[in-house]
């Protein structure tokens, strides 16, 4: 709920609109499909299911930061939900390395491209 408040307070300029509306759609996906995930049907399923929900969450992280780093937002209003994306980052990780270990496959580890 806190990204949707955040999203609807965001400037009226082309790029601010265009982060808050990934930012929006990624964030609202987590929950969308964190609770497909609990409804899976196999391990298989929610080990994929996961894999989504975790993208979505970093995503999300992504584009927190990008406010950030493009000064649409000052940095203090995103720290709460900055470290919230982070912990659920982290979180869906071990739940997804767990997962995978249950269905025997490797995941791969994304690239940094803040840095």
């Amino acid at each position: 709920m806190r990204v949707m408040k955040l999203s609807q307070a965001l400037p009226a300029r082309l790029e601010s609109q265009v982060i808050g509306k990934q930012l929006l759609r990624a964030a609202t996906s987590v929950a969308a499909n964190y609770r497909a995930a609990c409804r899976a049907r196999s391990s298989a399923e929610f080990a994929a299911k996961i894999g989504i929900v975790l993208e979505e969450a970093d995503e999300s992280l992504f584009w927190l930061e990008m406010l950030e780093e493009s000064q649409i937002i000052a940095a203090h209003k995103l720290v709460q939900l900055k470290q919230e994306a982070a912990e659920l980052t982290a979180i869906l990780t071990s739940i997804r390395k767990s997962a995978a270990r249950k269905n025997n496959f490797q995941t791969p580890q994304p690239p940094n491209f803040l840095t």
